[in-house]
């Protein structure tokens, strides 16, 4: 229960820094963020704990906690190499993968894809992100599979913001059938070209993610 609070607060403080609520560089009061969720203190620093995993907020002993948004060029630079990690599970995934794990993907783009009908930006991520953490596990490799991890959890807000972007989640929904189907065959290099496009968010996808930031913090 405790943890389930923890990730709902860490979700809610993510919303209002988007929102404006918080700059770049502005402390994170503790105690205040307890009385307005209306619980103790623990919870509110379990959040800053998984908030601290995403960069977003950043833990400074004896000092307290602190709101950190990167600029517009680590964030790109950040997403080009999440899509060559993405490419190269994918590519050892395609010769790895087990049936077990077809079917676990294939079950989470079902869940996917009634999360898109339904409209649900949220629904749609935590399915995606299942979707992605199969494809790393797959990859064999277990130290590409935690750098996948690291930086996925470090781009995990931006990720959660691109989805609510007009169309997105139809277009992602597309690209993970094209994923699977890649993988089910075997083709290491349609896996991997299909990742990396999928990820990548330069030209025009990433302009429109810098947009809906900017709009969100309106």
């Amino acid at each position: 229960m405790e943890t389930r609070r923890a990730d709902s607060i860490a979700t809610q403080i993510e919303e209002m820094i988007f929102a404006g609520g918080y700059s770049d560089g502005d402390r994170l009061d503790e105690v205040r963020l307890a009385e307005q969720f209306g619980v103790s203190r623990t919870p509110i620093r379990e959040a800053f704990q998984r908030l601290s995993l995403t960069g977003l907020v950043e833990l400074i002993p004896r000092r307290g906690t602190f709101v950190r948004q990167p600029g517009p060029v680590e964030l790109l630079e950040m997403f080009e190499v999440m899509a060559e990690l993405e490419a190269a599970c994918g590519r050892f995934a395609a010769v790895r993968i087990t049936d077990q794990a077809i079917e676990n993907l294939r079950d989470a783009n079902a869940k996917c894809q009634m999360a898109v009908d339904a409209g649900d930006a949220d629904g749609y991520y935590n399915e995606n992100e299942r979707f992605h953490l199969i494809i790393y596990k797959q990859s064999g490799n277990a130290f590409l599979e935690q750098e996948a991890q690291r930086l996925h959890n470090r781009l995990k807000p931006f990720r959660r913001q691109q989805l609510r972007l007009r169309g997105r989640m139809s277009q992602s929904m597309a690209e993970h059938e094209a994923i699977v189907s890649a993988l089910v065959n075997g083709d290491a290099e349609t896996a991997a070209n299909t990742l990396r496009g999928h990820v990548a968010v330069q030209g025009e996808k990433f302009q429109n993610l810098m947009a809906a930031l900017r709009n969100a913090a309106e």
